[in-house]
């Protein structure tokens, strides 16, 4: 049942997101996972619309805040305004409290601000003037970003970045697809025909389910060895939050391709989407590539 759901979802986005269907189960085998997405891009690739189409099938509540340099963390998370009827403050909530947010051109926001969604994106609430607000049930991050060399840009601290479960980019399509594209209305205009394929409650138990995909001891020595390999051969290894990432994703792919256990196939599918924005080094390498070459199964 859980393979139809999730494969009706991916099918429906790929209307819209044309020609990139490993993308697209990266993007879900992400949220069925609870992570937060990074999606980097050159302008106009459809980073935006990839997220308004995720939330669209989703059926989930969806709020855009395009970050700016003057965007300050109040328009993020809300503010307490006083109230002369009951003589006291009252929080008025800001855009995070959705199911789906997102961040639009993140980099383009000061540290300060990037930084007010960390305690949102780790714990699922958010602390105002000493008061603690949960977040709704799901809740995603969405995130794009252009290439940290583009001007005006503030590049995303390690700490932040670790937050993001994933880091995907689209790419160029392919002739076939952009002929399609070209032929035919805006991405935009199909996602909001569509229909939503289920909605939160049934995304939640689509969760649940992730979590009893069997992971074998085998499976788990495979992992931690390409955890290790990371730490010892790279300037900043993988955390492990990361690592549990990492576990969890493929359990999620597992369940897109209709098993209820984890291959060796899984973590190789979704291993460089989670490492490759964490892990640092001076040297011109494929991250990920390295890793698989090295660490037997």
């Amino acid at each position: 049942m859980a393979h139809l759901i999730t494969q009706q979802i991916t099918n429906a986005i790929k209307q819209v997101i044309l020609g990139k269907d490993h993308q697209v189960r990266l993007a879900l085998a992400c949220l069925l996972a609870r992570g937060h997405l990074l999606i980097e891009d050159l302008p106009g690739m459809g980073k935006t619309t990839l997220a308004h189409t995720v939330a669209q099938v989703l059926g989930l509540q969806f709020n855009r805040i395009q970050f700016t340099s003057d965007l300050l963390p109040a328009d993020v998370l809300g503010v307490s305004v006083y109230d002369r009827n009951s003589a006291s403050f009252k929080f008025h909530h800001g855009s995070i409290f959705t199911n789906v947010l997102l961040a639009d051109e993140i980099i383009r926001a000061r540290p300060k601000t990037q930084s007010a969604l960390l305690e949102a994106m780790e714990e699922y609430q958010v602390s105002i003037d000493g008061d603690t607000y949960p977040l709704p049930d799901p809740f995603f991050v969405i995130a794009t970003q252009n290439p940290k060399h583009h001007i005006g840009t503030y590049a995303l601290p390690e700490s932040q970045l670790d937050r993001f479960l994933m880091r995907i980019s689209l790419g160029y399509p392919d002739t076939a697809s952009e002929r399609v594209l070209l032929k035919n209305q805006a991405g935009r205009a199909i996602a909001e025909q569509l229909t939503a394929i289920c909605d939160a409650g049934t995304l939640l138990q689509l969760q649940k389910d992730v979590q009893h995909i069997h992971v074998s001891e085998a499976i788990l020595d495979y992992l931690q060895a390409l955890i290790n390999y990371s730490r010892s051969q790279f300037d900043t290894g993988l955390s492990p939050r990361a690592g549990l990432g990492l576990k969890q994703c493929a359990q999620a792919w597992a369940m897109c391709e209709g098993r209820d256990f984890v291959i060796p196939e899984d973590i190789q599918a979704v291993l460089p989407s989670i490492v490759t924005h964490r892990m640092q080094t001076d040297r011109s390498v494929n991250i990920a590539k390295q890793m698989l070459e090295h660490v037997a199964i």
